[in-house]
């Protein structure tokens, strides 16, 4: 007798070379038209809104409608946080693309995972706060420390508003690149919202990469305590 969730329904609906190619582009967080996601599949229009519609039907994607145009997203960060750890079992499987593009070292760096920050500055991020007690990890499970709390607060994080969020404050995410865990959840986000409201980096435009600048990676480093 089979017992439990259908994993198979989901792992055929991210199977499809198209759909991954849009799932993935989705992972930036944005919301993107049937057009946009054809082009990043190689697929006609047509073809695309018949992926979209699997997906959407599937709970992956929700549809957004603003006046005559149609935008698709991630339906929650657990399906980006899902695909980001597709991402980190390829990687360490051995299944990568063949060749790489210009953007990768900085993909590698710092990137977006849905609405939270992945990449190298990240896992150093998750390694601090550890390090430091104000984060406790018991294996993939994360929860903040009464001091972890305190230290937030001082950056004007508001974690009244992350405890009744029906959302973990802190969630363990396996960073692709790394292949080791960086921080997700209410927190995470939070993270990377300060860390683009005060001037440290911005997203690139048309892709998934958060660049510091110069003296905004030394003031990230200083603040978080980073090697």
């Amino acid at each position: 007798m089979k017992e439990g969730p259908d994993i198979a329904l989901i792992a055929s609906l991210i199977g499809d070379p198209a759909r991954a190619n849009m799932l993935t582009a989705m992972m930036d967080g944005k919301a993107y038209t049937a057009t946009e996601l054809a082009a990043e599949a190689g697929i006609t229009q047509q073809t695309a809104s018949t992926h979209l519609k699997k997906l959407e039907t599937g709970g992956l994607i929700l549809q957004r409608k603003q006046g005559r145009h149609r935008y698709f997203a991630l339906s929650d960060d657990q399906v980006g946080n899902l695909l980001e750890s597709m991402m980190g079992l390829a990687a360490a499987r051995g299944h990568v693309r063949t060749r790489t593009g210009p953007k990768d070292p900085a993909l590698r760096r710092a990137r977006v995972c849905y609405d939270h920050m992945a990449g190298e500055l990240a896992v150093s991020l998750l390694d601090s706060l550890i390090g430091r007690d104000l984060i406790v990890s018991e294996g993939e499970d994360l929860s903040l420390t009464d001091s972890g709390g305190a230290y937030f607060s001082r950056f004007g994080i508001d974690l009244d508003s992350l405890n009744t969020s029906r959302r973990p404050v802190c969630k363990s995410c396996l960073d692709w690149s790394m292949r080791r865990s960086h921080l997700a959840g209410g927190l995470g986000k939070a993270v990377l919202d300060h860390t683009y409201a005060a001037g440290w980096a911005r997203r690139v435009d048309g892709t998934r990469i958060v660049e510091f600048t110069r003296t905004g990676e030394t003031a990230f480093r200083k603040a978080f305590d980073l090697i």
